[in-house]
């Protein structure tokens, strides 16, 4: 049986955390890239809705969106290590930071510098709003201050177990990075617990990508940095 095909692009945050599932958990994956916001017939017939992430498995089933994607890998890993606690404290407290990056973190920083700095160079005519950038950027410096409080008491970002919550803001952050777009140097608990997952083998995946004519930060695939 073929391994399924992951829809992506290789900036976006979402996909990024698929990536990292499947690396993790040794579920075997093809990547197509693709360009939703160009809106082309064969991608929206996949998802009207024209995002990413979206799994094509066998029998030509699609499965759309990140949390169905996210929850399809989870529950179909046979490997014993899931990135979900079985405690249920630990658990709620994983699902809450995980909304907090896929969502929250997403809506307020990444999505908008990713589209003004990545998505808006593959659009003719198409230039960074300087205003949204600034505004994302002191978006980034809350959360970011956040996070760098919850690391300073605890080992991983829910507590003293690696978990999803982890992989998916690494998936945001490792986006922003690549777009030299992450001041490292005022954040000294989230650099060094991006620093741990970054050295992880399933990081790999991600650390080799680039983009044409678009040089990754010199701090993207430096482990030291």
């Amino acid at each position: 049986m073929s391994a399924p095909t992951l829809l992506h692009y290789v900036l976006d945050p979402y996909s990024r955390l698929i990536r990292l599932m499947c690396a993790e958990y040794g579920f075997d994956v093809e990547l197509k890239d693709v360009k939703p916001w160009r809106r082309e017939e064969e991608f929206l017939a996949i998802n009207p809705a024209a995002e990413t992430p979206v799994l094509q498995a066998e029998g030509k089933l699609s499965i759309v969106g990140i949390s169905a994607v996210m929850m399809f890998i989870e529950e179909n890993t046979e490997t014993g290590l899931p990135l979900l606690p079985n405690n249920l404290v630990d658990r709620a407290e994983t699902r809450r930071l995980l909304d907090w990056a896929l969502f929250k973190f997403s809506d307020d920083v990444s999505r908008y510098i990713v589209e003004e700095k990545f998505v808006k160079n593959d659009m003719k005519g198409q230039t960074p709003d300087t205003n949204v950038l600034r505004v994302a950027r002191l978006n980034r410096a809350e959360h970011l201050s956040y996070f760098d409080y919850l690391l300073s008491t605890r080992k991983w970002l829910a507590g003293e177990e690696l978990t999803l919550a982890d992989f998916a803001l690494a998936a945001q952050i490792s986006s922003l990075d690549y777009l030299s777009e992450m001041p490292w140097d005022d954040f000294p608990e989230v650099k060094e617990w991006y620093q741990r997952l970054k050295s992880r083998p399933a990081f790999r995946t991600l650390l080799t990508d680039r983009v044409l004519g678009m040089p990754a930060s010199k701090s993207y695939a430096d482990l030291d940095f």
